[in-house]
């Protein structure tokens, strides 16, 4: 019996090890087709990384670990131009058209970029001058004009039944404030400019704010109106008492050279009351030190500081702003001004500043000539009131 089942356990067991052949086989081709998917789709990403890190050393981008380049294209131009006089990269910049721009002039002269410009305006506006307090405007125009209606309308009483007589009519006048040319040339040395380490931009702001800063503040109060700004000071004064249009009115203390508190007093209220609530006291330091020591009846000093941070000392309860282009207090000298100078004096200038640079006039140095076109005048002449150090 035994003989007869052998043959058949045979047959069985090679069936079984034939499918699981076929199984195996099977399992094998497709764990090989499996693995050549992954080694095709990782030999697709290498590829593309690849391609990607290239891309990146090409254009030589910043790590990421570094600091990004934080110069604009017009800086870069700007800074070249400066140096070596290099105009080719100002010449290709494509800007929007602003009032300030690097845009290139006619006559070969280049606006200041915005970031220099900004920091010169920025020290201007830091000095002691009357242009903190006064009126100041932008213009794209060779003049700027103020209409000042000074001048007052008729009226009367009517009865019911009578006729109605013409009155006056108001007077407008038209006060045109020119604009004048400010400049300033400093000069560098080739080999300072060509040292990478030095700050181009600062040295020249600084330099050109100086000039400008010390020439302006000098016209608003004293200039004569001839290719400068009409200062304060060079319109006629009058006693208040006799003031006209046209005048700056004065008060005089009485004494040559010298004061004492009730003229101060006097000096704010010959100013009319619809001024002085916007009122301020210019001085220079040494009147200031001859002011701050007087004492009212009781004792109290008319001067008092600032009761916090970049608050201005007070006069009177009025801010006093130090311009040290006033006179000193010396016999028949303006000393002090008194008046609301945003009302009183404005001051019309353009928006941009032009640089041309000079590499020739002054070997080995670099010439940068810089110009800016300023004007000013007074616009309100009952705004601004006068102390005469005078008997007077």
């Amino acid at each position: 019996m035994s003989k007869t089942d052998n043959p058949a356990l045979s047959g069985d067991h090679v069936s079984g090890v034939r499918d699981m052949k076929q199984a195996m086989s099977s399992f094998v081709s497709e764990l090989k087709s499996f693995r050549d998917d992954i080694q095709s789709k990782l030999k697709q990403t290498e590829e593309r990384l690849t391609m990607l890190d290239r891309k990146t050393t090409f254009a030589a981008r910043p790590h990421l670990a570094a600091s990004p380049d934080a110069g604009a294209p017009h800086q870069k131009a700007f800074d070249a131009y400066l140096r070596s006089g290099d105009d080719d990269a100002l010449r290709g910049l494509d800007l929007e058209g602003k009032a300030m721009s690097s845009a290139v002039a006619g006559d070969g002269g280049y606006l200041v970029d915005p970031q220099t410009a900004e920091r010169v305006k920025s020290v201007l506006h830091a000095t002691a001058s009357i242009r903190s307090i006064a009126s100041v405007v932008n213009v794209e125009a060779t003049s700027f004009d103020v209409l000042v209606d000074h001048t007052d309308i008729g009226a009367g009483w009517a009865t019911e039944a009578g006729p109605a007589s013409e009155t006056g009519t108001p007077q407008i006048d038209r006060i045109s404030i020119p604009l004048h040319e400010l400049s300033a040339m400093p000069k560098a040395s080739q080999r300072l400019l060509d040292d990478s380490a030095f700050d181009i931009e600062g040295w020249l702001a600084g330099r050109i704010a100086d000039k400008f800063a010390r020439a302006e503040a000098a016209a608003f109060i004293n200039g004569d109106g001839i290719d400068k700004p009409k200062g304060v000071l060079a319109h006629p004064k009058v006693d208040n008492d006799v003031w006209a249009w046209g005048n700056i009115g004065y008060v005089p203390t009485g004494i040559a050279g010298d004061l004492d508190p009730d003229h101060i007093v006097d000096l704010v209220y010959a100013l009319g009351a619809q001024y002085r609530g916007n009122a301020s006291f210019v001085m220079n330091s040494k009147t200031a030190g001859v002011v701050r020591k007087l004492k009212d009846n009781d004792g109290r000093f008319l001067w008092s500081d600032g009761l916090a941070a970049g608050e201005p000392a007070r006069l009177m309860g009025y801010p006093v702003v130090i311009a040290e282009d006033m006179p000193d207090g010396d016999t028949d000298a303006f000393a002090i001004a008194f008046g609301d100078f945003e009302a009183g004096y404005t001051v019309a200038e353009r928006p941009d500043l032009r640089v041309l640079r000079d590499p020739f006039s002054a070997k080995p140095h670099v010439l940068f000539y810089a110009t800016k076109r300023v004007g000013g005048d007074v616009s309100d002449f009952a705004a601004i009131k006068l102390l005469k150090f005078g008997v007077a």
